[in-house]
């Protein structure tokens, strides 16, 4: 068996690959054209609200709109109906406006992919900066101890649509520096992308400052410094090294902001895909929906393709060949400031959580709505009068408990479909564009609304982070030297996994978890916001952002509390993890190293001192 074979073997065939991709794009198409049927609404009565909003519409004019749609034939037939006109460039027309639906998805579509291209550059710039410091001091051999990630996480767990509403009530309405709605020029698009591109770019930058150390502790790294090759170019060369694998990240980060943004767009006005499908969702507008829908999946499989060849393109004939080298990160100390930040989060958490269980979250009190903090309610009040403290107490174990069963699911689904690489490739691309929003319109059609019923909607599209890293991270794996050795000396599947392929990927793929884990909990939250899952007045913490989102000009304070505890939530998850990572490795065997000094091999590796 050649390194060559071993290397082509490695790899989903493409046939394959696009087999799946059709088998999840049809799937998904499917249960869009069943919707209103799966939801036991008569369609009619909800097109005839969306129409006239009549309350209380008669029989009459309800036949009326069936016998308009064509209700009577069924999904089926209006979906044939709807991809037999596709070939001549008829989508339809939609069934509450009436007017033609394809020049409306083309132009929300525009809009949307300039958001994101905007977004990119920002998710880029910010990127680029959580990672700065590792990037410049392992160019130079000076990496002497690892990092907390405390920025990152604080960048990450910051709630979109509140940096939204921030920039555009302080940057938009204060200062006047831009556009604060619409979408009228290249102005308009800086605040939007920039309360996209934020909490990208923190999970972007912080994948790749945990992977750079390796790259950097990789042989070449150390003759080349040796030879005195500049450290600009050193750090190209680990960055190009690192990249490939975190590039499969854009596509469920960035790309999804296509569909995903609808919480921005509304608050600054924009017409973007997002807002147009969720609108058709609601209203059971079928043709504006599944042709928004069949664009998200047509982009997703655009850009995953894309994404796959710019990351062979950087790994080179070294994956080809099957003579790529494992990234195995060293054992650098932990910083000394992490045991206070572990503690400083836990005890605030703990003092926020105990003070607020002591309270009635429940209590209105119309007579001290949107108080200000004061002593007798630290957090202040919401616009009911109910104290805020208490909500935010009662809502953690629930918060907490939900995101994380929710996060568990999620990476044991995306583990497995990124490791079943033939059977995954094209779902994933499908899944990582479809907006949570309408999975969560298709799950609860069917379970109807309720916190497991939202939770099993966050399951059926956030495992596509993770597949996509796992995916991607595995090809490496398996394209490394040390694999082959292996499998020549007889590893079976399940050896190679238990010892190989887990230990490759486990690891970054927590940590990615980790960083999503406040997104997570504000999904939850705006569909439960949707009607779709938790319902009021339970008090959760995505949910008090939410609902006191609009007060935030008035009353910052209402979401303050809420925000503070879901960055302080994410600095511990991901602090955690680093310090349990530094444990771990100290019990390898290995001699506590720095970057530059010589390493004791690894399995499948040769001892090469530069």
């Amino acid at each position: 068996m050649s390194v060559t074979s071993a290397g082509a073997d490695s790899r989903p065939s493409r046939w394959r690959a696009g087999a799946g991709r059709l088998v999840a794009g049809t799937a998904l198409l499917t249960a869009v054209a069943l919707l209103p049927w799966l939801s036991g609404t008569d369609p009619a009565l909800t097109v005839l609200r969306a129409r006239s909003a009549d309350a209380d519409p008669t029989p009459a004019q309800l036949t009326v709109v069936r016998e308009q749609l064509g209700l009577d034939k069924g999904p089926f037939t209006h979906l044939a109906q709807w991809l037999g006109g596709l070939p001549r460039g008829d989508a339809g027309t939609s069934w509450v406006s009436g007017e033609p639906v394809l020049p409306q998805v083309t132009t929300a579509f525009a809009v949307s992919l300039t958001l994101m291209l905007g977004a990119l550059v920002v998710t880029i710039a910010v990127a680029a900066l959580v990672c700065a410091r590792t990037l410049h001091l392992g160019s130079r051999r000076q990496l002497r101890q690892g990092r907390a990630g405390t920025l990152a996480a604080v960048l990450a767990a910051l709630p979109k649509f509140l940096l939204a509403s921030l920039l555009a009530t302080v940057c938009g309405v204060w200062l006047g520096w831009f556009p604060s709605s619409g979408w009228a020029g290249p102005m308009a698009m800086v605040l939007p992308a920039l309360a996209l591109g934020v909490p990208s770019g923190a999970v972007i930058g912080s994948l790749l400052d945990q992977s750079l150390p390796a790259a950097y502790q990789e042989p070449w790294a150390r003759t080349w410094h040796a030879y005195g090759f500049s450290p600009g170019r050193i750090a190209r060369h680990a960055l190009r090294r690192t990249l490939a694998g975190v590039l499969p990240q854009l596509l469920p980060t960035v790309v999804a902001l296509v569909g995903g943004a609808v919480a921005v767009e509304k608050i600054f006005n924009i017409p973007g895909l997002g807002r147009l499908a969720l609108d058709a969702a609601i209203a059971q507008d079928l043709p504006p929906l599944q042709t928004a829908t069949l664009v998200l999946v047509l982009l997703g499989v655009a850009a995953g393709l894309l994404i796959q060849a710019v990351r062979r393109a950087l790994l080179g004939p070294a994956l080809r060949d099957g003579a790529l080298p494992a990234l195995r990160p060293p054992s650098l100390p932990r910083p000394r400031s992490l045991p206070w930040i572990i503690g400083f989060c836990t005890v605030t958490l703990l003092t926020l959580v105990v003070a607020g269980l002591l309270r009635d979250p429940l209590q209105v009190d119309t007579a001290a709505r949107l108080l200000p903090p004061s002593a007798a309610h630290p957090l202040g009040t919401d616009s009911l009068g109910r104290d805020l403290l208490a909500r935010l107490g009662h809502g953690a174990l629930r918060t907490a408990g939900v995101a994380l069963a929710v996060k568990v699911v999620s990476v044991v689904l995306g583990l497995l479909l990124g490791m079943a690489t033939q059977v995954g490739a094209g779902l994933t691309e499908v899944v990582s564009t479809l907006p949570a929003v309408l999975a969560g319109l298709l799950t609860t059609a069917v379970t109807g609304p309720s916190v497991w019923g939202a939770a099993l909607a966050v399951c059926v599209v956030a495992w596509s982070p993770y597949a996509a890293q796992t995916a991607a991270l595995l090809e490496q794996e398996r394209a490394s030297g040390h694999m082959l050795a292996s499998i020549s000396f007889g590893a079976g599947p399940r050896y190679l996994v238990r010892h190989h392929y887990l230990p490759a990927v486990l690891p970054s793929v927590l940590r990615n978890a980790l960083l999503r884990l406040p997104t997570t909990v504000l999904v939850l939250a705006s569909l439960g916001f949707l009607g779709l899952g938790e319902q009021p007045p339970t008090p959760e913490w995505g949910r008090l952002l939410s609902e006191n989102q609009p007060y935030v000009e008035l009353a910052p304070w209402t979401v303050l509390g809420p925000a503070c505890a879901l960055v302080l939530l994410s600095v511990l998850a991901v602090s955690g993890s680093a310090s349990g990572r530094g444990r771990s490795r100290s019990r390898t065997g290995r001699r506590d190293i720095r970057l530059g000094q010589d390493v004791r091999p690894g399995k499948g590796e040769t001892y090469s001192p530069a």
